[in-house]
């Protein structure tokens, strides 16, 4: 890969929304769309483009000559608008523990809307309807190309990278006093998927399935755990899920929370006003999420 570490970003810079590189730990982003105007300036379309899209990147030379300083670009969720974010839940065995829960035999799948991602710096807005708001780092699997019935064995070849999300639960939605039982409401309302800061590719990352993963609020950890504890691995979720459902290109899937979320705690738990969520993976990166 020419030394280009494949570390996708959506930024906005002047008012403009530009596709880049994270480099140099962070401290800078590569604006792709100056130093190649054919590209895409957003993350879904240049996933969309295949390979094609991924050569020229690699084949950029000099591309200190188009690195701004991260502080002066404002951050921005690296997917937006994807067709489908999809969520898998108890799919952590230590969190399953926490429970006192059996772990599932298959993925449990529900889902959340387009409207739910919001950017790695966004302020997420406590919403009137929710007294019980809780906290949910997860691995994020980013889709590279359509899948369809995809086989456990060939399902990592459709996966374009990861990204760290926070699932954020109205807790009194969930229960089954509300909706039906339902847990849409309580999953999918506004602005409950922080996301980002950015997309890592697959072959910078060495094992996914062996990364810490972390959740701290107000500079408290609150989740501390492994993506080793995963029941349902990456490839199983893609090979289960697109048995019912056609995956396409950009579409978000959140693979599951460790234990240490704020409605098991004893006593519980919950996010007010004025907290601070801090949403970290290894070798991947941190979101950070203030409630107002």
């Amino acid at each position: 890969m020419y030394g280009i570490t494949m570390r996708f970003v959506q930024f906005t810079k002047d008012g403009d929304r530009k596709l880049g590189l994270e480099i140099k730990d962070g401290k800078a982003i590569v604006d792709l769309n100056a130093a190649n105007p054919e590209l895409p300036s957003n993350l879904r379309d240049f996933i969309k483009g295949g390979d094609v899209n991924l050569k020229k990147v690699q084949r950029m030379l000099d591309i200190d000559d188009y690195a701004l300083n991260t502080d002066s670009v404002r951050l921005e969720a690296p997917i937006l608008r994807p067709e489908k974010v999809l969520c898998v839940g108890m799919n952590y065995r230590d969190h399953c523990r926490e429970q006192g829960a059996t772990v599932p035999e298959e993925p449990v799948v529900f889902g959340k809307f387009p409207s739910c991602i919001i950017g790695p710096q966004d302020d997420l807005h406590y919403p009137a309807e929710t007294q019980k708001l809780d906290w949910e780092v997860e691995l994020a699997l980013v889709i590279g190309k359509e899948a369809k019935h995809v086989q456990k064995d060939q399902a990592m070849d459709y996966i374009f990278g990861f990204s760290v999300a926070l699932d954020v639960s109205a807790r009194d939605w969930q229960n089954k006093l509300k909706n039906g039982g339902q847990v849409l409401l309580g999953k999918a309302m506004d602005e409950f998927c922080p996301l980002g800061p950015v997309v890592v590719t697959k072959d910078e990352v060495n094992d996914v399935h062996n990364l810490g993963i972390r959740c701290r609020v107000n500079g408290i950890i609150k989740q501390s755990s492994n993506t080793n504890q995963l029941v349902h691995r990456s490839e199983a979720i893609i090979a289960h899920i697109s048995r019912f459902i056609t995956l396409k290109p950009g579409d978000v899937v959140l693979t599951g929370s460790p234990p240490g979320v704020g409605f098991t705690r004893n006593p519980p738990e919950f996010l007010k006003r004025g907290d601070v969520v801090e949403s970290e993976i290894e070798n991947i990166g941190q979101i950070c999420t203030r409630i107002v």
